[in-house]
């Protein structure tokens, strides 16, 4: 079962880490960092008209809730938005990896994390294992569920 999302956290943290819009893998990893007992979670996010698709988001989460500080970008209501977690992580390995990820590929941003190969194909790229692709799939059946409900209402 999907945690509940924390609206009134998720606006307070997003000004605690001055998050930016379009870009909620960084927003989550600074908001993991500044919340004791966090998760950085990295997933997909499901809701109702455009793009209708999911689209890939970074998130933490608390020991009962979502907290989004990417949320007062999101221009929804928090009950329209539907999470699906690929890939979970304490701050300690978050933190591990960010700074092996900047020593060996210096260039690169180290964000969103996809841990280690053979990736699967998902949507039109290649990222992340099967967990992504799971979560993925999950994902877009919800889009469709939900996109479905909005065509019938109209």
């Amino acid at each position: 079962m999907n945690k509940p999302l924390n609206e009134a956290l998720s606006i307070e943290t997003a000004q605690l880490v001055k998050s930016k819009a379009k870009t909620p893998f960084d927003n989550a990893y600074r908001a993991a960092l500044a919340t004791e007992g966090a998760i950085y979670v990295q997933g997909f996010l499901a809701f109702a008209g455009k793009p209708y698709k999911p689209i890939e988001h970074g998130w933490m989460e608390l020991e009962d809730c979502i907290v989004d500080p990417t949320l007062p970008y999101l221009n929804k209501n928090a009950q329209e938005l539907w999470y699906f977690t690929a890939q979970c992580l304490t701050v300690k390995k978050l933190k591990a990896i960010i700074e092996e990820s900047k020593e060996d590929y210096p260039e690169d941003d180290p964000l969103p994390i996809y841990g280690d190969p053979p990736y699967e194909y998902y949507g039109n790229i290649m990222l992340g294992g099967k967990n992504y692709l799971e979560a993925y799939q999950a994902a877009e059946a919800k889009c469709r569920e939900l996109n479905q409900k909005n065509a019938e209402k109209n």
